[in-house]
């Protein structure tokens, strides 16, 4: 390794050590993923149905008990995990006899009916299969997506293990090879080309990588851009990963997969704005609707790369490449200002605190206002030599 590359990668190379020393200290308080057998799942299964019976056999209209997946009443947060719900959380009564959720009673039995037999055969099937199935009854994909979290939540169930896959919008590429559960090999090297984030992130096995860190990009067309420009290879070996904007749980489960194998630092880069930096928070700490899967999908280890509030004055990026903040924005921001993880982020609680002041945000092409290649030849180099990410 020459003397350029090693100064490149000193900072980093710190970060990880330093990361690692926390994993070390973490060790024996970190939550273990408890795996459930098919067999626990079935019986979860049987027994809220049995409880349907009960009722029935009581001539009482069946009532399930959802846990409250939209309040941050329910929501604990732990630096170690991010925010998780909590066990002693509200619920939603989803009623038989009641006109306003007769339909999601219906809904709910026919997916755990559907949940049941895979389970049962050992077999897999999409969200969207289960949705054209009786395209009359969901009457959208979303319900069906918000169904099978639901079930998840009551069942205390990691979703991965009820046997139904969501197809990935995301896209990953760089120094990274894995097997698939059915024995395909991956090749993320392609420099020309991304490969779509697996749809059974639990089957991957015997990754290969010698990646010093993983990015996390929030733009497709920002991914694609670094694709263009080589960035893979001219920075190499790294990985970079797309959710194309707001994450589906496969993207952030692939992050957190490479976390637990690899224990290399993971960078975010996201616009400089309140939206941008929601995303962020979701890869590192979670969020309230996903709270119950918090152990398998939040990297609190996360860094904040770019582009950071106070680079827009450090760069002198030009006014006219800078956007007010909205009525929205601001209100956005005043959000995450609040959210219970930002007390243990104090650099990025002053980030957002000189947005908050300053009343403009700005993308990350904004940096093309400075000089057409600056973020891939400038930007992103020099931030990863000297360390700029908080």
């Amino acid at each position: 390794m020459g003397n350029s590359t090693r100064e490149l990668y000193s900072e980093i190379d710190k970060l990880r050590a330093q990361l690692l020393h926390n994993v070390e200290l973490m060790s024996d308080r970190q939550w273990m993923i408890e795996e459930i057998s098919d067999r626990e799942i079935l019986t979860r299964i049987e027994n809220v149905i049995l409880g349907i019976v009960t009722s029935l056999s009581k001539d009482e209209a069946p009532v399930l008990a959802l846990p409250n997946r939209s309040s941050w009443a329910n929501i604990s947060f732990d630096s170690a995990v991010g925010l998780q719900m909590s066990s002693g959380s509200s619920v939603t009564t989803i009623r038989s006899d009641c006109s306003s959720s007769i339909t999601k009673f219906a809904q709910i039995l026919k997916i755990l009916a559907a949940i049941y037999r895979l389970v049962q055969s050992n077999s897999y099937s999409t969200k969207r299969d289960i949705y054209y199935n009786n395209p009359q009854l969901f009457v959208s994909q979303r319900t069906v997506d918000s169904i099978v979290d639901d079930i998840s939540c009551m069942l205390k169930v990691p979703r991965r293990s009820l046997h139904v896959l969501a197809s990935s919008k995301g896209l990953i590429s760089g120094d990274l090879s894995y097997l698939e559960e059915d024995g395909t090999r991956v090749d993320c090297r392609s420099s020309s080309a991304a490969v779509a984030v697996s749809s059974n992130i639990g089957g991957i096995k015997n990754i290969v990588s010698s990646a010093k860190f993983v990015m996390i990009v929030e733009k497709d067309a920002t991914f694609q851009r670094l694709l263009d420009n080589d960035f893979c290879t001219k920075l190499a070996p790294c990985i970079i990963i797309t959710g194309k904007g707001m994450p589906d749980v496969n993207s952030r489960l692939m992050v957190r997969k490479l976390w637990d194998t690899l224990h290399i630092p993971i960078f975010a880069l996201v616009d400089a704005d309140p939206h941008g930096m929601e995303i962020m928070c979701v890869y590192k700490y979670g969020s309230v609707a996903m709270s119950f899967e918090a152990h398998s999908l939040t990297v609190p280890s996360v860094m904040w790369l770019g582009l950071l509030p106070s680079d827009l004055q450090r760069l002198r990026v030009p006014e006219d490449a800078l956007i007010p903040l909205t009525k929205r924005d601001q209100s956005k921001l005043n959000s995450l200002l609040e959210r219970p993880y930002l007390s243990s982020q104090s650099d990025w609680q002053k980030e957002m605190e000189l947005m908050q002041q300053s009343k403009v945000k700005a993308e990350i092409q904004s940096l093309d206002a400075i000089a057409p290649d600056f973020l891939t030849s400038i930007y992103l180099p020099n931030k990863l030599r000297y360390g700029g990410w908080v």
